[in-house]
């Protein structure tokens, strides 16, 4: 029997180019366009930097959100420093 995977609750799954994730397809999109041997490698790197966010158990707004983290750091200006609460890596 086929199992289908269409209950209200997989709606939000992300969308996939084969086994990457669709906003890869840009890169590919801009090789197939503009065939040369720098955006063969651009769309390589984005696809190994898209699955490496994928085993990581990240999605690509998470990693973003992760490397805004990193760059910042600890200090937060804009708070009072008793109201900084200590940073904390989940991961």
């Amino acid at each position: 029997m086929l199992t289908m995977d269409l209950h209200w609750r997989n709606s939000q799954k992300p969308a996939r180019f084969f086994a990457f994730d669709a906003r890869s397809f840009a890169a590919i999109f801009l090789c197939l366009v503009h065939m040369r041997l720098w955006t063969i490698a651009l769309a390589a790197f984005v696809m190994v930097v898209f699955w490496i966010f994928e085993r990581r158990g990240l999605t690509f707004e998470a990693a973003l959100r992760a490397m805004r983290s990193w760059i910042v750091g600890i200090r937060r200006p804009a708070t009072l420093d008793k109201r900084n609460r200590p940073w904390i890596d989940f991961g």
